[in-house]
């Protein structure tokens, strides 16, 4: 995919610079929402529509729907307006940061221009990319410090003009041209000004003329005719540059298009859609089958496509605007996914927020998505049992259709077969609300976890009781109170951050806001024990993530940094433990590792590899011991739409990650998977390799897409590769032969996958053959072998 980036001094000449970028196609795949519309606009066969985001078309004559997403190279950040150029065929993209970039409908390829972003005489709170308005092979665009320039045949700016009182600095709603003037429509009382396009000297503010004052919103040009509608909810015509008023909308519109001779007014509940005379010829309602308001229109023809704030895009016909036809791209109802929670071929999101201070309020009453089959299910809030604030989703291992999801304000919603079925409060179970004196119920149940045994252990923030577990097996529940730490559970603690329970000693690890981190295990005396100071190795008491990996070590976020304990099964014994920074060299240099970080979330891969979230600084994937970064990923370097990550979390059946953002989520496919208990179920893939796959000879184990990979492996195994006459062509060894640890190897296994890249102890291309793959279990010494046909 190539996308451009357009580097450039402000309102002076300047030299385009191109860059080739990855494609991220192969690896990642986004989920982005497409619910909310912020604008619209259109080509000659297709309707483009720009959600939070991102953008997808629609194709008017085939019904095709594609999306344009960070994959395809869009920044992800926040969209303010779109506007297609039919002339040039390219969708010109406007952020609320002043960021635009510009995608060619003929390569697919992103131009990104950087000007108005990162010039610093104007504030960032005025950059916002407010309108685009094409003229005769120029991009006329709006902003709340004036009009810029744009070029678009020769993709370079050219001058900008602010056209306030003395070259001030004013906000430019929208523009148009009519008569040879170009006139905008001025907010903040700055009124309607025009400037005459063929003078060369519209840099200079006084040769531009007011001729109205008040706040305008919009100007538009349709067969001749000016319009400008005031923030007074007035329609006014222009004649000879007086305004005169021709229409009063009962509220001021959001949005308005000058479009096939036609004036279309969006507010929420209407669309207006006037003829070139101002006459309104036609009125859409606000559906009464969607629960939903309106953001934007266009037409096409006799259809009207209309944005929503909720139902992606609607089309309608002028011959019957009371039917309305859904179009968008499936996925989840919401980008700002706050907790996730991956299964085979599968995710939940829930979209129940709190603060960094565990403050749920103000309350939110959001649906639950579900990705299956490759699917999008989305459950409204309305089928969810009144349950608010959902987060943290709890999968029973015994029992995958069974799904616990903790509410932060409600209790707990249980959902079997994807269907929410029961709820869990204070009326049937040992839920405690926290006491308030308001009286209203306040159960903020968040993190939970199974154990090997069954059972589910969840924690409730300011409550006594605090850890509880449930087992759904026998329906018991059993409390258990921290009240030798924590002895006023509504002002000494914020609240529960994670818990990570290790199944080799039953012990529950819990992260706290202000004490540390507390170890529980009902078979230890004491059964409860606590860390949380700097003299115990620990930089803050804040602990926000945990994880025990596949060693037994517990690996602890904190809001300043990464910790290990290493003494796991010793610490109820231990008089002194002790958590320790991971260590590395740099420039032969002592450094630590995340040393400051916020970290957000930290998960195990089958291969003990760790995948790290951050607050700000992306995604680190690290081997086992934290010695050797991976990967790191953020938005310059990935589709990642933000550097924030909310959670992460990992299909163990096939090895995709998934990372959640304020902004969006995406998944990275990194081709392992979790060991498994037998050989029996092993296989090669692809099988025959053949010679149209072009997969072979990749010096790159990362890129799933190259190589034969092996599936379905137990934890310790020795792989030999031979050819029918007995000659080691290759081989690997689970815990030496890791992939990613040494990328220069031919074979390698990660968890329960190894990926081979075809070549043998010579670093040659292997020819056409039959090849036999050994599989030795060095625990069970259970074998396999697998036969392997290579085509070239």
């Amino acid at each position: 995919m190539l996308k451009r980036y357009l580097l450039v001094f402000f309102l002076t000449l300047f030299c385009v610079q191109e860059a080739i970028s990855q494609d991220f196609s192969a690896l990642w795949q986004d989920y982005f929402s497409f619910f909310e519309i912020i604008d619209v606009t259109k080509s000659q066969t297709k309707i483009y529509a720009a959600s939070e985001n991102v953008v997808f078309s629609y194709d008017v004559n085939t019904n095709e729907v594609e999306k344009i997403t960070t994959i395809q190279g869009l920044s992800g950040e926040l969209i303010s307006t779109i506007e297609y150029s039919t002339t040039n065929d390219l969708l010109l993209i406007g952020y609320k940061t002043g960021l635009i970039e510009i995608y060619f409908e003929s390569d697919q390829s992103v131009l990104t221009v950087v000007d108005i972003l990162e010039k610093e005489s104007i504030d960032p709170s005025i950059k916002t990319i407010n309108d685009f308005n094409e003229h005769e092979g120029f991009a006329y665009i709006s902003t709340d410090f004036g009009i810029s320039v744009f070029d678009l045949q020769r993709l370079e700016f050219g001058d900008t003009y602010f056209i306030g009182n003395n070259n001030a600095q004013i906000p430019v709603e929208k523009t148009t041209v009519n008569n040879n003037f170009i006139y905008a429509a001025c907010n903040v009382g700055n009124g309607v000004r025009k400037g005459l396009l063929t003078n060369p000297n519209l840099i200079d503010a006084s040769q531009w003329q007011t001729i109205t004052t008040g706040s305008y919103v919009s100007i538009e040009t349709v067969e001749g005719r000016l319009y400008g509608l005031r923030t007074d909810r007035n329609l006014v015509e222009f004649v000879n540059d007086i305004p005169n008023t021709v229409f009063t909308f009962n509220i001021l519109p959001l949005d308005s298009e000058a479009t096939e001779g036609q004036l279309l007014y969006t507010t929420q509940q209407n669309v207006f859609v006037f003829n070139s005379q101002a006459s309104l010829i036609a009125q859409i309602n606000q559906p009464q089958d969607f629960d939903t308001t309106f953001t934007s229109a266009t037409s096409f023809g006799t259809d009207f496509y209309l944005g929503t704030t909720s139902k992606g895009l609607l089309r309608t016909s002028i011959s019957d605007l009371t039917t309305f036809l859904e179009i968008r791209p499936d996925g989840p109802l919401r980008n700002n996914g706050f907790r996730i929670q991956a299964f085979n071929n599968g995710i939940w999101v829930t979209f129940g927020e709190h603060d960094q201070f565990l403050n749920p309020f103000p309350l939110n009453s959001r649906g639950v998505s579900i990705l299956r089959d490759e699917d999008w299910q989305n459950i409204p809030f309305d089928s969810l049992l009144g349950m608010r604030e959902l987060n943290k989703i709890t999968i029973n291992p015994d029992n995958p259709s069974q799904v616990f999801v903790s509410s932060f304000i409600d209790g707990i919603l249980e959902f079997n077969n994807f269907e929410p079925t029961n709820v869990f409060d204070e009326t049937n179970s040992p839920l405690q609300s926290l006491q308030n004196t308001s009286g209203f119920v306040d159960i903020r149940t968040g993190v939970s976890e199974f154990d090997n045994e069954g059972n589910l252990w969840n924690l409730t923030s300011k409550v006594d009781l605090a850890l509880k577990s449930y087992n759904p097996s026998s329906n018991q529940w059993r409390t258990f109170s921290f009240a030798d730490f924590i002895q006023d559970p509504v002002d000494d603690e914020i609240g529960f951050y994670d818990i990570a329970i290790d199944n080799n000693t039953g012990t529950k690890w819990i992260a706290t806001f202000f004490n540390g981190l507390i170890a529980f295990n009902e078979n230890e005396s004491p059964r409860i024990k606590q860390i949380k100071d700097e003299t115990q190795g620990f930089p803050t008491t804040w602990i926000r993530s945990l994880a025990v990996d596949n060693s037994g070590q517990l690996w602890i976020g904190t809001a300043f940094g990464l910790r290990v304990l290493f003494n796991t099964s010793g610490f109820f014994g231990d008089e002194n433990p002790q958590v320790e920074p991971i260590i590395f060299l740099e420039d032969g240099l002592a450094r630590e590792l995340l040393e400051n970080q916020a970290i957000t979330d930290i998960e195990v891969d089958g291969s003990n590899n760790k995948w790290i979230g951050t607050q700000d600084s992306g995604v680190f994937y690290f081997t086992p011991n934290g010695q050797t970064t991976i990967y790191h990923f953020t938005k310059d370097n990935s589709p990642l739409p933000v550097n924030a990550i909310n959670d992460i979390s990992i299909d163990e059946s096939n090895g995709t990650v998934y990372f959640s953002t304020p902004n969006g989520l995406l998944s990275f496919r990194a081709g392992g998977s979790s060991p498994v208990e037998e050989l029996s179920e092993a296989y090669a893939y692809p099988n025959p390799v053949r010679p149209e796959y072009n997969i072979l000879g990749s010096n790159d184990l990362n890129d799933i897409n190259k190589g034969v990979k092996i599936v379905g492996l137990t934890e310790n195994v020795n792989i030999k590769i031979t050819d029918v006459t007995g000659n080691l062509v290759a081989e690997a060894q689970s815990r030496v032969n890791r992939r990613n640890s040494n990328l220069s190897n031919n074979f390698a296994i990660d968890g329960g996958t190894a990926i081979w890249n075809g070549k043998n102890l010579a670093n040659n291309i292997v020819a056409s053959g039959v090849y036999l793959i050994i599989i030795n279990d060095l625990d069970t010494f259970e074998s396999k072998i697998i036969k392997l046909l290579i085509i070239r």
